[in-house]
């Protein structure tokens, strides 16, 4: 689905940001700009150089010619399996993010990990997010602060990504697990 823009650049950076749930803070640090000099432009106050609006094309995960066109997806298709950044961890662990930038209310990731393999050998923590974990393959111990819980397929488990935790595999077979976050930690 498509929403059609057909007013000035400062509304269309408007209404893209808007689409997209960013604060005009947040998306001026993640283009690089200043609030004030976003403002001005979304006021139609100022005008953007080339540079400006390549960062803030990118920033809103757009080309600039949608900016300067205003055909603004909402929507940003289909990502393939085959398609997945993957993210090689230490200790045997893949990761494959199902989420693309710029990220605006969660971060989703999947994990294959090898027999034995975790997330290291020490707990951590970031940020202060809401953190879904679910195994959806083999079976994984997860340490949640001093807890251990043990999850199998089907099993999950949330809590705040502010609390040291770190996951192994500890069956036989390789583990998929699922990673949702919000907001995201980014």
């Amino acid at each position: 689905m498509e929403t059609e823009i057909e007013e000035s650049l400062g509304s269309r950076v408007r209404a893209a940001r808007e689409l997209r749930g960013l604060t005009l803070r947040r998306l001026a640090t993640m283009a690089g700009l200043s609030s004030g000099f976003l403002s001005q432009l979304e006021n139609d106050r100022s005008n953007a150089s080339v540079a400006s609006l390549r960062n803030l094309a990118t920033a809103l995960g757009v080309s600039a010619a949608e900016l300067i066109e205003g055909r603004i997806k909402d929507c940003r298709g289909v990502l393939r399996k085959s398609e997945r950044p993957r993210i090689h961890m230490a200790d045997g662990l893949t990761k494959f993010s199902l989420t693309r930038p710029p990220l605006r209310n969660l971060e989703i990731y999947t994990g294959d990990i090898e027999p034995g393999g975790s997330t290291g050998g020490e707990h951590y923590s970031h940020g202060n997010a809401q953190e879904f974990v679910m195994c959806l393959r083999g079976s994984i111990e997860l340490a949640v602060g001093d807890e251990k819980h043990l999850l199998e397929a089907g099993d999950s488990i949330e809590y705040l990504s502010s609390t040291e935790h770190g996951l192994r595999n500890i069956g036989e077979d390789t583990a998929e697990v699922l990673w949702v976050i919000s907001p995201p930690a980014a």
